[in-house]
């Protein structure tokens, strides 16, 4: 264990950079000793491991993705070579959702899941969780990691932790009031399902005991428009944060400085970097996150590619902390760009435009090809309270027009024809014709 707090050097960024680069060198060491998949990497590579020495040797290392490690688990089944100790030392298995491709299952040693509770505290440190807190996880728990470590780091900190898997949102939502649930944590599109049936069942979410959402799975947490439905619709503040299963929990939005997620720095090195070259690009500049975990031993990544756009904020925190900051928090996912009659677009910004009209209650994107050209339509399920359709939309294309510079198809679709989601929002679908 260190012999410091990490919030204790928080504001020291030469001290950062310091402890990062002695965890670094650890890591690596630790892993060419008894690590079979970077080993393989480091001798593919050519890489003498002893030469990095610091943070500003890790370019020096080969950039790895997920594609890599799907691979490497079909070729040595079920769980890759990525296992930095023998397989009796491993106590947790999670996998990713499995929304783009095969699934990854990852394990975790005792130490690896202390780490992973850890980041969480920190987290929570950031966010402002008060001891008489009361939290409550809508959500599955099932082998998606989701809030798995959010539900164990706020129990081991002594808040009352409520677990909410395979009840319907109804359920939910009772409990909440019984519960009287101060803190929810969900992905921005089951926040909304919730608030939704809440109005189908008159419960009044405003004057409700939730006081902040802690949301993340998709970009909707650092988008003003979907930020703003949310905290309108439950009088509560919302805080976004970041976290992948094969990397950990590593950013967070501070409670007094929104709008970009911290990244827990002392806990990882992050990179951003262009996704066509891999060079760092300039602070401000959108590039793809490379994370690099430093306290996940036992099944470390280093230099992983996320495939989660980003940019670097360049005006200093009004925290005084020298913590990386991501402005905007995930922008969106590098592969997701669609290029609509020249104009680059993601369905991010689609759904941003979408969320500002409170007469949308759910929505789908299509992207198709007709005439050898990429189409884009959208499937609109208006409120039941919605009058005037033809003006909605009408308002809603005139919308996309000034934004984009082009109207996509918009289609009305009777209430309750869409699919609601619990986890991650799955509404961005490409066919061909």
């Amino acid at each position: 264990m260190a012999d410091y707090l990490p919030e204790q050097i928080w504001t020291d960024r030469a001290r950062i950079r310091e402890v990062q680069s002695e965890r670094l060198v650890r890591l690596l060491r630790v892993v060419n000793a008894s690590n079979p998949f970077w080993q393989r990497r480091f001798t593919e590579s050519g890489v003498d491991v002893a030469s990095v020495q610091c943070v500003d040797d890790l370019q020096r290392l080969p950039v790895i993705d997920k594609q890599q490690l799907v691979d490497d688990q079909a070729s040595h089944p079920p769980y890759g070579t990525d296992l930095t100790n023998p397989l009796v030392n491993y106590s947790r298995l999670h996998q990713t959702s499995g929304t783009r491709g095969a699934p990854l299952r990852w394990l975790d040693t005792p130490e690896n899941w202390a780490w992973f509770l850890e980041c969480w505290r920190q987290k929570f440190t950031m966010v402002g969780l008060r001891h008489n807190d009361r939290l409550l996880f809508p959500f599955s728990f099932g082998p998606f990691i989701g809030f798995w470590a959010a539900f164990e780091g706020a129990n081991r900190l002594g808040n009352l932790c409520i677990a909410t898997g395979g009840l319907s949102s109804e359920a939910r939502l009772r409990l909440i009031e019984e519960n009287s649930a101060t803190l929810l944590c969900c992905t921005p599109t089951y926040a909304l399902r919730l608030a939704e049936v809440a109005a189908q069942s008159g419960i009044d979410l405003v004057h409700g005991p939730v006081r902040m959402l802690i949301v993340a799975g998709e970009p909707g947490g650092s988008i003003p428009s979907i930020r703003g439905q949310i905290e309108a619709a439950w009088g509560a503040r919302v805080i976004d944060h970041w976290g992948m299963t094969e990397v950990g929990s590593l950013a967070t939005e501070h409670m007094d400085d929104p709008g970009g997620l911290m990244v827990l720095e002392t806990e990882c090195i992050a990179e951003i970097v262009s996704p066509e070259s891999l060079q760092p690009v300039q602070a401000g500049d959108v590039g793809e996150l490379l994370l690099t975990n430093l306290g996940r031993l036992g099944s470390p990544l280093i230099r992983y590619r996320t495939g989660d756009l980003v940019k670097a904020a360049t005006r200093p925190s009004s925290t005084g902390l020298q913590l990386m900051r991501l402005d905007g928090g995930v922008l969106s996912r590098a592969d997701d760009m669609l290029t609509i009659r020249g104009n680059n677009v993601f369905p991010s910004c689609i759904e941003a435009v979408i969320r500002e009209f409170n007469e949308a209650a759910e929505f789908r994107i299509e992207v198709f090809t007709e005439h050898s050209m990429p189409q884009l339509r959208v499937l609109i399920e208006p409120v039941p309270t919605v009058t005037d359709l033809d003006a909605f939309l009408a308002t809603l294309a005139r919308t996309f027009k000034d934004r984009f510079s082009f109207r996509p198809q918009l289609v009305a679709v009777d209430p309750g024809t869409l699919p609601r989601f619990e986890m991650k929002g799955r509404r961005f679908h490409r066919s061909a014709e």
